[in-house]
């Protein structure tokens, strides 16, 4: 069984803007929103000397300036994080594995899984088979690439599988220390695997999958489900009339560690384009919302058409004072890219939202005909 990798760069946005600003290097530095913790926003990365304070992907800016009054706040910068993350990868497209091209399936700016491209699974005549290449020895190029490249430093974890080698990177990941000490090292490269499966997880909780969240995790909780290897011994029956004839099964499959998915190099086409704003003043007048509404469907509207596809669905997120969020979508009449059809169209699911609080974040997301070849 050829092994699966999973690179994951370090605190990604934030060292990719300590490579622009080498002054802050040892700071604590937040990438979100406008950069400006007094607004409304919340973390996109924090550096791991952040991290040490209790700031994370998802906290509000204002509560991490609270929690690190030090830090150096940042906007986001997606055009070039996206320039960054497609060199990233083309350097590890570069490299081999036992001769041949590496297998690269990207799931993000930071992160991806790799594999063996098996060929046609033949020697050349006369030669004698090639010993396997190491898994660690691939590693530690990829992280030699991808530092010669663009100088960001990755983890990667080993695995069986992809679910393997997915939590295998989480243990080779520096880690927050105490406030001020900044992240203790981590080792750059872990692996697991089905014989080190229960020791190294067993006893964790099921939270600690990928795949589970905390939703789930309490659902599997109420069931008297807490760890990773009392899921993986759960009665399948339970487990299907709780959760469903498909998810049950693959939650138990996830406690065992199993994932037949290969890795697919397969460039990921959208099935859709959304964006949403969080407004610095609660929005109360209704006719504003609905301008808001408007605009920010046109921006979408703009985004699909750069794809060549026509929308087929609109789906309106809205968020009231304080923090409760709803969605509305239906199906569009007939496929359409007009920006001011969307427009109306996005509107329209107003009339059937209350209006009885403020709002403070609306999004607008369309999703687009499927191409031609399929997804």
């Amino acid at each position: 069984m050829t092994p699966v990798l999973h690179v994951d760069l370090d605190q990604f946005l934030a060292a990719v803007e300590v490579l622009r600003h080498p002054e802050l290097a040892g700071r604590p530095v937040v990438v979100g929103g406008r950069g400006d913790p007094s607004e409304r926003g919340v973390v996109s990365t924090a550096s791991y000397e952040a991290r040490a304070y209790g700031v994370g992907s998802g906290t509000p800016l204002r509560i991490a300036a609270r929690r690190c009054p030090d830090a150096v706040f940042l906007p986001v910068d997606r055009g070039h994080y996206e320039e960054v993350s497609a060199r990233v990868f083309d350097a590890i497209r570069a490299l081999t594995w036992a001769g041949r091209p590496l297998l690269v399936q990207v799931l993000g700016w930071d992160e991806a899984f790799l594999g063996a491209d098996p060929g046609d699974g033949a020697a050349p005549e006369g030669a004698e088979p090639a010993e396997p290449e190491p898994a660690e020895r691939v590693a530690a190029a990829v992280r030699a690439a991808v530092l010669a490249a663009e100088g960001l430093s990755c983890c990667v974890g080993i695995g069986d599988n992809k679910l393997q080698a997915k939590l295998a990177t989480g243990l080779a990941k520096p880690r927050p220390g105490e406030p001020g000490e900044g992240p203790v090292a981590g080792s750059g490269v872990a692996r697991i695997g089905d014989d080190t499966w229960f020791p190294l997880l067993g006893q964790r909780p099921t939270r600690a999958l990928w795949g589970i969240g905390s939703r789930t995790a309490a659902r599997l909780a109420e069931l008297d489900i807490d760890t990773v290897e009392d899921l993986a011994r759960a009665d399948p029956a339970l487990l299907a009339g709780a959760f469903g004839p498909r998810t049950g099964p693959w939650l138990r499959r996830l406690g065992r560690g199993v994932d037949p998915s290969p890795v697919d190099p397969t460039p990921w086409v959208p099935r859709g384009h959304g964006r949403e704003e969080t407004f610095q003043t609660d929005l109360t007048d209704w006719d504003e919302v609905a301008a808001q509404v408007r605009r920010i469907a046109r921006l979408v509207a703009a985004d699909i058409r750069a794809e060549g596809r026509p929308a087929v669905r609109v789906e309106l997120k809205l968020r009231y004072v304080p923090f409760f969020t709803i969605t509305r979508s239906h199906q569009l009449p007939a496929p359409t890219p007009d920006a001011d059809v969307l427009a109306e169209e996005a509107a329209a699911l107003l009339d059937r939202v209350e209006r009885d609080r403020p709002v403070r974040l609306l999004g607008v997301r369309l999703q687009m005909a499927p191409p031609a070849e399929g997804y």
